[in-house]
């Protein structure tokens, strides 16, 4: 939770935190100011101390909606700071930079950076500033166990509150997509439109999108409708111009977040629409056995490690490949069993195991995971995943967020 970044900057001996960019689709802003239309801003951390807000005089308003320290960056006089850096922009905004370090007493030790902004210009300003600061050290975090994501891993309960809601919004989507499938006649083998002409994968994405945003909710990277060879290939988002045929597997992977860049959830079924074939029936049981296993053995406080090989070897034990035997396997299971979510839609704690397991990786009271096994066979034509999102629960219960049937076949009627 927020409340631990000053003990996490202490044990991994930051001084401070500054985080730039806008406030919306930026997690580690979003996080700290809590979103707002704040285009471009930066905001500072120092260990022990409250963060303070840096904003553009136009953005005045948004910057004070956010209940933190501000400070006016006019107040610091770019102008004059080109004139000083004789024209250089790199220059003037390291300069500008380092005067609001200076401000906050920081002025050595390990600043970590976080945010999300254009790559060039930024890496040139904080070079700069690195080069007139040579008592600072500049530093990035390992992905998985940056001080930020630590933090954020642990959720109160406001936050799981937004989660639960998105995951309310979510499974009504999932359910609207499942009506407007079934609401279509199949003939050969097809699902028609109204005018004769083949439903599309793409028809269904469209009327995804406009669900979601109707309940102020969006999918900013986008999700999975899959169908046939591509529902084989855990990431591949579905072709716009397949149409929807029966017996095919299609995996449904679902993962918006609020209006805005908030709260994600993550959600995934897998349909056929019609009928399941006997081979796609078989492959469904043994996910949704091995779904059902690690949801009854799940607990909190245990490390995530050991249910990634439990997943594994239950899998193997019904005669599919794992990442365990050989992590370059792309068929059978081929992923991890899941992993946190929150203001990112992939952050701690991570399902790793073997070299990649980390002790930071618990299912503490507060973490919210996804749990998602599946198999895939692409050359079958054929893929299976299952995902819930769980909060872990102080009495050592893991929770599903929103529930949902787990039905494989959409029923449809001929035309």
């Amino acid at each position: 939770m927020k409340s631990d970044l000053d003990r996490l900057m202490k044990e991994n001996e930051i001084a401070a935190l500054l985080i730039t960019g806008p406030a919306q689709h930026n997690p580690a802003m979003y996080y700290m100011t809590g979103g707002g239309h704040l285009t471009h801003a930066d905001l500072i951390k120092p260990a022990g101390a409250d963060p303070v807000l840096f904003y553009s005089p136009m953005e005045r308003d948004e910057a004070k909606k956010s209940g933190l320290l501000t400070k006016n960056l006019v107040d610091y006089n770019y102008t004059e700071l080109l004139k000083e850096a004789g024209g250089n922009r790199i220059k003037a905004s390291a300069m500008q930079y380092r005067l609001m370090l200076e401000e906050l007493g920081i002025v050595s030790g390990r600043v970590s950076l976080y945010g999300k902004t254009e790559i060039n210009s930024t890496y040139a300003i904080f070079k700069e500033l690195q080069h007139s600061m040579p008592e600072v050290e500049l530093i990035g975090e390992p992905g998985g166990n940056s001080v930020m994501l630590q933090a954020m891993a642990t959720k109160d309960e406001d936050e799981i509150v937004r989660i639960r809601k998105m995951g309310a919004i979510t499974t009504q989507v999932v359910g609207l997509t499942a009506d407007y499938l079934s609401s279509h006649s199949a003939r050969n083998g097809l699902l028609v439109k109204p005018d004769g002409e083949p439903l599309t994968v793409g028809d269904v994405k469209r009327r995804i999108n406009l669900w979601l945003a109707e309940r102020d909710a969006e999918a900013p990277k986008g999700f999975i409708f899959a169908i046939g060879r591509d529902a084989g290939v855990p990431h591949s988002s579905g072709t716009d111009s397949d149409p929807i045929a029966l017996g095919k597997t299609i995996v449904y992977d679902i993962f918006p977040c609020e209006k805005g860049g908030g709260y994600y959830y993550d959600f995934t079924r897998t349909w056929c629409v019609g009928y399941a074939p006997d081979k796609v029936e078989s492959l469904y049981d043994d996910v949704r056995s091995t779904y059902e296993t690690i949801m009854s053995e799940i607990n909190t406080n245990e490390t995530t490690a050991q249910y990634q090989d439990r997943t594994c070897e239950l899998f193997e034990a019904l005669g599919h490949k794992t990442i365990r035997q050989d992590h370059r396997n792309q068929e059978g299971y081929v992923h991890s069993l899941g992993h946190g979510l929150g203001l990112h839609v992939h952050e701690a704690p991570w399902f790793r195991s073997g070299a990649q397991a980390s002790s930071n990786d618990v299912l503490a009271p507060g973490v919210i995971v996804t749990i998602e096994p599946g198999l895939y066979y692409p050359e079958r034509e054929m893929g299976v995943r299952l995902e819930d999102t769980v909060v872990a629960r102080e009495d050592g219960t893991l929770e599903i967020l929103a529930d949902f049937p787990l039905d494989l076949v959409i029923p449809v009627k001929e035309g």
